[in-house]
């Protein structure tokens, strides 16, 4: 790794990701691992509970980006990608959960360890990449078991890149990223692609993607995440079990995810009442709905030279990338 104006670090691609040349097949600039938002049409959500969700088809030649929450498309045919351009530097947190909630539409940022900006040649910052803490240890350690989690192995949590960026700019800067990384002492990044899109008011926030930037990066391919039950809010968001086991147990933060829900229509909890009956009548208030989600691609990424690469132990490794919805 050589070292760039002003501190960024430097390298080709192939030093470490060997088929992650720049102008591989990268389609989509954001994943949330954790996505909040949904929304589906009526007929689709009488079927509820229970009701598996629909997903995106793989079948794209376009990169997404972000700006102000709102996603746009550049296609692969427009190229114009040029890294002697760019630079990539590590950033604070403040910076980068400024960005991220700035443009990223889940307007959520996660439990993050590092962070790494995209910056043009006039120092402006294009995009950021988010490793951070997953909510479970074992979403890293069953991945990677000889690993020990949040040391030698983090979560992409977010990536988002601006609409100016040209296309087949994200396999550049995940290789640059993934480098500093290893520097660092990380040898495994987990990360998940989430293919059910995120409609809200009719407008499409998130189309869903199925991961073909990171099946451009050579990560391994995992298989699906758990599949889960989603209880789906009439604002489009998600609560998620985290928040809906807070106001069952009164967990610290309980009284967000009330007034969240009092805000939607539902009655503020009396100071005696049991917390899991609250929230049963809560939900019903609101008419929140139960639909099942079959589960996020998860991929695996090995850091370090060739010879830790290989000697990398990943679990759950299933094959043929997916190339098409289910």
């Amino acid at each position: 790794m050589s070292n760039a104006p002003g501190g960024a670090f430097t390298a080709t691609v192939g030093s470490l990701v060997p088929s992650a040349l720049p102008g591989a097949a990268d389609k989509l600039a954001c994943m949330d691992a954790h996505a909040p938002l949904l929304d589906l049409d009526p007929a689709v959500l009488e079927r509820a509970p229970g009701v598996p969700l629909p997903e995106i088809s793989p079948a794209s030649s376009s990169c997404q980006r972000w700006s102000g929450g709102r996603h746009s498309w550049r296609h692969l045919a427009e190229g114009g990608f040029d890294q002697s351009r760019y630079l990539v530097e590590p950033l604070s947190e403040a910076v980068a959960k400024a960005y991220v909630l700035e443009h990223h539409y889940s307007a959520s940022y996660p439990a993050a360890k590092l962070r790494y900006g995209l910056f043009d040649h006039q120092a402006q910052l294009l995009g950021v990449a988010v490793f951070g803490i997953p909510m479970s240890a074992a979403v890293l350690s069953n991945t990677f078991p000889e690993l020990e989690p949040m040391v030698e192995s983090l979560e992409l949590s977010r990536l988002v890149l601006a609409d100016e960026v040209p296309a087949n700019a994200e396999s550049w800067f995940l290789a640059r990223c993934f480098e500093d990384l290893a520097a660092k002492g990380l040898r495994g990044v987990v990360s998940f692609a989430d293919p059910v899109p995120r409609v809200v008011g009719g407008q499409l926030l998130f189309p869903g993607h199925v991961g073909t930037i990171y099946q451009a990066s050579n990560a391994r391919y995992c298989g699906r995440a758990t599949p889960r039950s989603l209880v789906l809010l009439p604002d489009g968001t998600v609560l998620s079990a985290r928040s809906a086991q807070k106001v069952r147990a009164k967990e610290r933060g309980h009284e967000h995810v009330e007034r969240l829900l009092v805000g939607l229509g539902a009655t503020p909890p009396a100071a005696d009442e049991r917390g899991a009956d609250w929230l049963a009548e809560a939900l019903r208030a609101v008419g929140a709905t139960t639909l099942r989600h079959r589960g996020n691609h998860r991929y695996a990424f090995a850091l370090g030279d060739r010879r830790a690469r290989r000697r990398l132990r990943i679990e759950g490794v299933t094959g043929p990338y997916p190339k098409q919805p289910g």
